[in-house]
């Protein structure tokens, strides 16, 4: 199933089309030179609100590229059906390309991949490309899998028209990989950006592709109309996918292969993993970089109409020696300014659905100046992991310890009083109307303002191992759009509509009290190098 070889195999493979953009997404062949994001934030009917934001992006334009666009570019869908329904419709409509990034797709989603089929039987140029992970997409093989699902694609339509890729961390090799079990092994790294781009459209969130995150597990979903956006997320796609093994229809049981094509840009994570990071480091520094990023001047949105600055952050810490990710770096510096005086009457709302913050972000959003804070995060109840089997069934219970601390935290900081946590559940998981909860992102409302001017969208859970073991993808918006920011105010709080204070005396309880197997769990995964 998997292919290696010194040489780096598949000799004869013929290199897909789409390989031809990935050259583009070089450091060195920077398009078309966008003017700093900051320089018109000074502009607007809301004055007040530009100088308060002055202070985020003039720092945020030194972090990571952007692109300025209207804040009626920025569409905001509310449940899993209507994304379901919204990125069936778009790929159906799809005139040129399809490109889905996510960290799988679900192995029973024929409907899904009936949408493609139609979409690529119509259209004969359109292409499609997508990139998973390679441990949580062949983790079930040699029975159905998410390889085995789309090898087929490939089968119908030819590599020049289909591409799957499958990235596979250089951090789990050798006898690493042959003893952690497949249940677990994905705590030492993944394929975890969430890309959904149709044409000159893309869909950011932290949603993957399978039939509970399509109906009954909350996220969040946010549509840009920009070919610009569209465009630097679509390279940064390819980038990975040249980082990453090449799915093959065959004939064995497992219905597919990996293989290594010789034209990949670096040597297989698994034959030489030191050398596969600082080749990847080579070719994905300069892309995420604001001075070399490759930035196109597609949107013809008229320049007095570009009210909304958005940062294209990425993590990519297992790729990059030395460290060069941007979305740490800016998520930082937003709570890092909020910290002065002229904040005191700012307020934010953090959710994570895998409640386990790294620690410097705890610590930061426990010195900010705002007030009325909100972090919202998954009951046990809601969990993904709730009454799973094996070892990843103790997932909900360590949750809830992390969550306890964090409590425990807020009550001996300054913000003892203003800002609580809140516990979202619908139902319970497993039974009839239960729904998970899988939200991330972050808000920030200016002081005497009533709507965030900042929110954060995409793949990232904000934990260690989303800093240092995973591939995220996220966006990061600033605006002065009236309109976008009263949507973003609504999008923060309906997902409270379900959401609970959960207090220390609550963690008190009996039934709330985490076990002794529980902690020792958790410190068996962090002693092997893993990450929750």
């Amino acid at each position: 199933m998997l292919a290696r070889s010194t040489s780096r195999c598949c000799t004869k493979l013929r290199a897909p089309p789409s390989r031809v953009g990935l050259r583009v997404a070089r450091p060195q062949c920077r398009h078309f030179s966008m003017p700093s994001s900051g320089a018109s934030h000074s502009s607007g009917p809301n004055s007040s609100s530009a100088g308060l934001l002055a202070p985020f992006t003039s720092e945020l334009d030194k972090i990571a590229p952007s692109f300025r666009i209207n804040g009626s570019q920025v569409r905001v869908l509310q449940t899993p059906t209507e994304f379901y329904e919204t990125l069936k419709d778009k790929i159906r409509k799809a005139e040129k390309r399809i490109f889905l990034s996510t960290l799988y797709i679900g192995k029973s989603e024929k409907e899904l991949i009936a949408t493609l089929q139609e979409a690529l039987r119509a259209k004969p140029h359109l292409r499609l490309s997508i990139l998973t992970d390679a441990l949580r997409g062949t983790r079930e093989a040699p029975n159905p899998s998410c390889a085995s699902l789309l090898a087929p694609l490939i089968s119908e339509f030819g590599s020049d028209r289909v591409e799957i890729r499958m990235f596979h961390t250089p951090n789990l090799t050798g006898l690493r990989k042959k003893h952690i079990p497949k249940r677990i092994n994905e705590g030492w790294g993944l394929q975890h950006m969430k890309l959904y781009g149709i044409d000159d459209e893309i869909i950011l969130s932290g949603a993957n592709l399978s039939s509970d995150y399509f109906s009954d597990r909350q996220d969040r979903y946010h549509v840009y109309s920009s070919r610009d956006i569209t465009e630097y997320f679509s390279n940064l796609q390819t980038a990975v996918s040249s980082l990453s093994f090449l799915v093959k229809p065959s004939p064995e049981p497992a219905g597919f292969e990996l293989v290594w094509p010789e034209d990949n840009s670096a040597i297989s994570p698994l034959d030489n993993p030191k050398k596969f990071i600082a080749e990847s480091t080579a070719l994905l520094s300069g892309l995420i970089s604001p001075k070399t990023a490759p930035r196109t001047a597609l949107d013809n949105t008229p320049a007095e109409k570009r009210d909304t600055s958005v940062y294209m952050l990425a993590q990519f810490s297992q790729l990059l020696s030395p460290d060069t990710s941007t979305e740490l770096p800016a998520v930082s510096h937003v709570l890092r300014t909020l910290a002065a005086p002229e904040y005191a009457n700012s307020s934010w709302t953090f959710t994570a659905g895998y409640f386990n913050p790294a620690p410097s972000l705890t610590k930061l959003l426990l010195g900010t100046a705002s007030t009325n804070n909100v972090v919202i995060t998954a009951s046990p109840f809601a969990n993904g992991f709730y009454k799973s089997p094996g070892v990843s069934g103790l997932l909900p219970d360590a949750y809830t310890l992390l969550a306890r601390r964090f409590v425990r935290a807020v009550h001996e900081s300054k913000h003892r009083g203003t800002t609580v946590l809140k516990e979202w559940r619908k139902g319970t998981v497993g039974e009839p109307g239960g729904w998970t909860y899988h939200a991330k992102g972050l808000w920030v409302t200016m002081p005497k303002s009533e709507n965030p001017s900042i929110s954060l969208i995409g793949s990232s859970n904000y934990t260690k191992r989303s800093y240092s073991l995973d591939l995220e993808a996220n966006a990061l918006i600033v605006t002065e759009n009236e309109d976008l920011k009263k949507r973003l105010g609504e999008e923060q709080r309906w997902l409270q509509d379900n959401a609970t204070v959960v207090t220390r005396e609550d963690f008190a309880k009996t039934e709330r009290r985490v076990g002794l197997k529980v902690r020792i769990a958790m410190m068996i995964v962090q002693l092997v190098g893993g990450a929750l």
